[in-house]
């Protein structure tokens, strides 16, 4: 092959309780990325569509290159010639893990192309070398279900340590962005460098208790466990009519609410698809009830990851 294409999807990270350390995929929006060959050594960004101009154009400076340079000086194929068109279809600043999947994409991308000299979980290092450039820090909690698929855990940085587990069939995600935007370096300012023992316990319950609802399968466990008692209470007043829109989703069955990412999209998990379209139907009216626009999207966690278009 001489040039492919490749579709990465967006993720929800943290999962309420799991701060920094879980993630699940879905399979809407997501960012898709054109590699061609060129007989001109080195990564070039020749175009971005759907960034309104925001996305440096500097390979050097923008994810999805830093991780497909990192990967191709890892493999020593420097010599290797690459063009970049990069297709955003998720909002920047969103907490749906943009960055994430533009660098996941890429090296996907690259390593399809040279004919998968790397096993896909080898090329989570340079993934997360992107995620550095984009905010400062090289988190796995969305490259790592952006690449992988499904839901994972990060156990362990130092040495990296990633574990997809495994979700129910019918378990879905309602995804709402306010048309509002939340810094992710903001967002990580305003936490509190210490937590108190007993929110400490609290939290490490419902991390146990989720990772169990899910693998069980238990629905009740699933909702039990989906709540935050250390990080969505700061990063709430971040969104406007946060409250209101929670409540929304649970008033209309969803078995849990909390903030994607850094937000401000929030996601909720329901047990069918009707009951997640009514959830996401429900919390963008309380949105609109202050005159915020949003977006919606529904699917079933994304057990495949990037895929070859």
């Amino acid at each position: 092959m001489d040039s492919i294409r490749v579709f990465a999807p967006a993720t929800v990270a943290n999962v309420a309780c799991g701060f920094d350390i879980f993630g699940f995929a879905v399979d809407n929006p997501g960012d898709q990325i054109t590699l061609t060959a060129s007989d001109e050594p080195g990564v070039r960004i020749t175009d971005i569509i759907g960034d309104e101009g925001r996305l440096p154009r500097e390979a050097g400076r923008n994810t999805a290159s830093i991780a497909i340079q990192t990967y191709l000086k890892h493999i020593n194929r420097l010599d290797v010639g690459l063009d970049v068109v990069l297709h955003k279809q998720m909002p920047l600043g969103s907490g749906l893990g943009s960055s994430a999947a533009s660098a996941v994409a890429g090296v996907f991308a690259a390593n399809e192309l040279l004919g998968r000299p790397l096993p896909i979980m080898k090329l989570l290092p340079f993934a997360m070398e992107g995620e550095r450039i984009a905010c400062g820090s090289a988190h796995a909690d969305n490259v790592g279900p952006s690449l992988l698929g499904g839901f994972v855990v990060v156990r362990s940085y130092q040495p990296l340590d990633v574990i997809r587990i495994d979700t129910p069939a019918n378990l879905f995600c309602t995804l709402v962005h306010p048309d509002i935007e939340v810094n992710t370096k903001d967002a990580r300012f305003i936490l509190k460098n210490e937590v108190s023992l007993k929110n400490t316990i609290i939290q490490m319950g419902n991390v146990a208790g989720l990772i169990a609802g899910l693998m069980t399968p238990d629905y009740d466990l699933i909702s039990r466990s989906l709540v935050d008692v250390i990080i969505e209470p700061v990063r709430a007043i971040l969104i406007p009519e946060f409250n209101e829109a929670k409540q929304a989703a649970l008033e209309n069955g969803a078995l849990g609410c909390s903030i994607s990412g850094s937000g401000p999209s929030m996601f909720a998990l329901s047990r069918d698809a009707q009951t997640a379209e009514q959830v996401g139907a429900a919390m963008q009216q309380a949105f609109l009830s202050v005159g915020i626009t949003s977006e919606a999207y529904v699917s079933q966690i994304n057990k495949q990851g990037p895929k070859v278009l």
